[in-house]
């Protein structure tokens, strides 16, 4: 039983099972319910347990990891090639199988819960951006049909909201005037939701060591570095830093072939919220590249970059650079240290 092998298409209420004690043949598969898919676990021996990194999985793995099972996460993208034909639970289950006998294939770590509790606070705070985004873009399209037209910015939203509610004279009907206020009001609490977890992970990163070391860095604030703790987990897994720079899919595409080597675009794989951030953070260098400050190495030159390439352009490879100088901080423990400018 040693070597005993179990894979587990997890779902919401049914989990399938397959379990092998030799590779390529599966000896046994159940349907477990919810409520006894724990005890079957409990009353089998140690064995090798492999799921999805999907919804849920995270949470299953350490219950089974409490159990004594070692657990391996598989990611979801890199396991769907071996169901060779229909999709059911019980082909994803042998489809496990086979992807875990592929050695070029990287588990996932499992997360912990206070992790997983940092993702949540960056997943609700991205859901409320996007929702104030689309009130923000309803209000902007609906005062410009009667003729008022709101600067570009969320700021100015609410001040000239309220103005054309409260101004008699606005060309703004009388019908329309209580539904823009109470969407005014939704806006201003949506706002609010937002600061509160602002404020709630700026207690947190300085809590905590690693977040405060990877602030450091240039265009990395409370909210990068404790988005990258929280969704990243352990960096000594990624061998260099280039590793981890092409995890986050900010490293160039390549298609080659024989002696010809071509490089396109960033691969743009990985985790779209991280990549999204680093890149705000260099935007962030890019437009302070004209002050004297702290970090005059680095912005001279992303000014450099930007002249060359324009400016999104420098932004990626600013970015690329800043997830090189996370990989190296955190692997090594250290405060950036910029040497001087040439």
């Amino acid at each position: 039983m040693k070597n005993t092998t179990i894979a587990v298409d997890i779902a919401k209420s049914v989990f399938e099972v397959a379990v092998s004690e030799q590779q390529g043949r599966v000896s046994e598969s159940h349907r477990l319910s919810r409520s006894t898919f724990l005890r079957f676990f409990a009353q089998r021996q140690p064995a090798t347990v492999l799921l999805e990194a999907c919804g849920s999985a995270h949470h299953w793995a350490r219950q089974l990891q409490g159990q004594g099972h070692r657990v391996v996460l598989l990611p979801p993208h890199a396991v769907r090639p071996y169901v060779p034909r229909n999709k059911t639970d019980r082909s994803d289950a042998r489809a496990l199988l086979e992807a875990a006998r592929n050695t070029d294939i990287k588990s996932v770590p499992v997360k912990s819960c206070a992790q997983q509790a940092l993702t949540a606070l960056h997943r609700l705070r991205s859901a409320w951006l996007a929702t104030r985004t689309a009130r923000i873009n309803t209000v902007r399209g609906l005062l410009r049909e009667f003729g008022v037209v709101i600067p570009v910015g969320p700021k100015y939203v609410q001040q000239h909201l309220r103005a054309a509610i409260e101004d008699v004279g606005s060309p703004l009907p009388e019908t329309v005037r209580p539904a823009l206020a109470l969407m005014g009001e939704e806006i201003r609490q949506v706002e609010e939701r937002i600061d509160l977890v602002d404020r709630q992970l700026q207690r947190l990163s300085k809590q905590m060591p690693v977040v405060a070391r990877l602030q450091t860095i240039p265009g990395i604030g409370p909210i990068s570095s404790t988005a990258l703790v929280s969704f990243v987990g352990d960096v000594a897994r990624f061998p260099s830093a280039r590793y981890f720079a092409s995890y986050l899919g900010l490293t160039p595409r390549e298609h080659s072939s024989g002696l010809r080597r071509r490089l396109g675009a960033i691969s743009k794989r990985g985790d779209t919220y991280l990549r999204m951030l680093l890149i705000h953070g260099a935007r962030a260098v890019l437009w302070g590249t004209h002050r004297k400050g702290p970090h005059e190495r680095i912005r001279t030159w992303a000014a450099n970059v930007e002249r060359q390439r324009g400016h999104n352009k420098a932004a990626v490879a600013l970015a690329n650079k800043m997830a090189r100088l996370v990989w190296a901080v955190w692997k090594k423990d250290e405060d950036f240290q910029e040497l001087p400018a040439v």
